[in-house]
């Protein structure tokens, strides 16, 4: 029997289309899912949006008001894809009120805030997932298998990169995302958290680290009126952009391994280059976000001139199977989030975690705080105390 779950989605910009798409697939591709996602209520302030979602998704009712949502019995489970300054406020009240938490990164503005949030849902006893979907990519998690049974020997070094031109025309609005108060630290919570979630789910817990920042476009033009995703606001007000541009930074991992990961959002040239590099002692694997079912792999005894060969993901690997029926056959964007809508929905009817949780969104937020620190510092910062 398959047990009917009322959700709601808080939030409707881009991420909220994309977690209600994954809501209304997810038995599509796992039909043996013993819990069927019921789109109840969608909450949006912005004027006149909620109810075109619920028109065009089909939700049951629409407000401007996310308490409608914590105050409805009928919801069990709760996507929250708002702005960052508002998941800390959301999550707790959602978990507190017993409903299931799937919350998109960074958690808040802080390490606090991911704290406070995962905090809330243990206590409540509800699932709580977080948004790190470039995991859920089979040709990663077919890396990750790589690394773990020593096909490429000790890892040593590894580069993980997340550039982007979403922010780089200078006419782009000056939205909630450049402000400290609301956007937190500008691409370290936008970017750099997923980079920091790839280096620990792939390479284990990182021991220390030291970073640099930047803002390469100083100031942008204010909106007249609500925006989503990447608006422009040529002519407007202008004012400062308050959180980082750029970030780079050198990590030790607890293994010994070294690193570097380095993210951008005003990358001209660059659209999604997401991806990183892994190398061992025997061997190396590649992946590109942009060719996201190839996996690079490197791996023999010859260890000088070594060949690369690339590896087609399929049935074989992660989750490719509930998608397609053979290597070759792409999955997208879209698709990591069904996974992800899985996992929690799994998560729910179980009551055992599955994919990413809120600790692992506490582990991340922990490590771009380090990063601020160290950038403020000009000095390492230890993470391997909790610091």
């Amino acid at each position: 029997m398959v047990d009917a779950l009322g959700v709601a989605v808080v939030g409707f910009g881009w991420m909220g289309r994309v977690h209600t798409r994954a809501y209304a697939r997810v038995r599509h591709h796992y039909p043996l899912l013993p819990l069927r996602p019921e789109l109840l209520t969608v909450a949006e302030e912005a004027p006149g949006r909620a109810e075109e979602a619920a028109e065009q998704y089909g939700f049951a009712t629409a407000t401007r008001d996310w308490r409608d949502v914590v105050a409805d019995p009928r919801v069990g489970a709760v996507s929250i894809t708002a702005p960052n300054f508002l998941h800390r406020e959301i999550g707790v009240a959602m978990a507190e009120a017993g409903k299931h938490v799937w919350i998109e990164k960074p958690v808040g503005l802080t390490a606090g805030d991911a704290r406070a949030v995962a905090d809330a849902v243990a206590e409540a006893g509800v699932a709580g997932a977080v948004g790190f979907n470039y995991r859920n990519a089979p040709a990663v998690e077919t890396a990750r298998e790589l690394i773990a049974s020593g096909e490429i020997g000790a890892v040593t070094h590894a580069r993980i990169r997340l550039f982007s031109d979403y922010a780089a025309h200078p006419e782009s609005a000056l939205t909630w995302r450049y402000e400290r108060e609301r956007g937190g630290s500008g691409v370290l919570g936008d970017l750099a958290s997923h980079g920091a979630d790839l280096a620990r789910f792939l390479l284990g817990d990182i021991a220390s680290l030291t970073a640099d920042t930047a803002v390469f476009v100083p100031e942008r033009a204010r909106p007249t009126g609500p925006t989503a995703g990447h608006a422009r606001a040529a002519g407007g007000e202008r004012g400062p952009v308050e959180n980082e541009d750029y970030v780079s930074c050198l990590l030790r991992f607890a293994s010994g391994a070294r690193g570097v990961l380095e993210a951008c959002r005003v990358s001209v040239g660059e659209q999604n280059d997401y991806g990183f590099a892994v190398h061992g002692t025997r061997g190396a694997v590649f992946w590109d976000f942009r060719r996201m079912n190839e996996l690079g792999v490197s791996r023999g005894t010859r260890y000088q001139d070594q060949p690369v060969s690339t590896v087609h993901v399929g049935p074989g690997h992660g989750e490719f199977g509930a998608f397609q029926p053979g290597a070759g056959n792409a999955m997208g964007f879209d698709d990591l989030k069904v996974v992800e809508a899985y996992r929690f929905l799994r998560s729910v009817a179980e009551g055992v975690p599955y994919g990413a949780t809120l600790a692992d969104a506490v582990h991340s937020a922990a490590v771009l705080e380090a990063m601020t620190r160290s950038a403020e510092r000009g000095t390492w910062v230890d993470l391997s105390h909790g610091d």
